[in-house]
């Protein structure tokens, strides 16, 4: 496995029960617990608010720069599990492995489970990217007329692109393109 994130280490977790599992890890994640006091942590970040922080507050920026694994991290899964951590991967050649402490390592699969980073780059449209070609807009709103993002990753709150709360930003912009049909 290679990835130290939510999906690498849900992966890897899913895999241990029947599989050894070497899981090659970059930076670390900080964890949360799933269930903490026996609740799952989104019934939590409703009750205190943290899925209605906004990216244009201090916290919301704070938080919105690195999102934490929910559930067994890293550290646990090698705990609890045995889940055997690496280091971050230097390269591959054939079935070969090598990781940034320059061990080495021939696993018969290899899952990469390192991120999503969207790519815009097709989009053709100005006031619609910002130079880095990242959506640019507050709120899912850009600057050119008609063109509206949702669903993405704290487009306005930590829950932006979450099923249980993109709802808030799909009725603010239905509100935006109701209001301008109007006008």
């Amino acid at each position: 496995m290679v990835g130290g994130g939510n999906s690498g280490c849900q992966i890897a977790r899913e895999l241990c029960d029947s599989h050894p599992v070497e899981l090659a890890v970059g930076d670390r994640v900080p964890a949360l617990p799933q269930r903490p006091f026996g609740r799952d942590i989104w019934w939590w970040g409703s009750k205190l608010g943290v899925s209605k922080v906004t990216i244009a507050s201090a916290l919301g920026r704070r938080l919105s720069r690195r999102d934490p694994v929910i559930g067994p991290g890293t550290r646990a899964l090698a705990r609890e599990q045995g889940v055997q951590l690496r280091a971050r991967v230097q390269s591959v050649a054939g079935t070969s492995v090598t990781f940034a402490d320059e061990t080495s390592s021939e696993p018969s699969s290899i899952v990469w489970a390192t991120g999503f980073r969207g790519d815009y780059g097709w989009i053709d449209v100005p006031g619609v990217l910002d130079d880095a070609g990242r959506p640019a807009h507050r709120r899912g709103v850009t600057s050119a007329q008609g063109f509206y993002f949702l669903g993405l990753t704290w487009l306005w709150t930590r829950g932006s692109a979450l099923l249980g709360w993109v709802g808030d930003d799909a009725s603010y912009l239905a509100e935006r393109i109701v209001s301008l049909r109007g006008a």
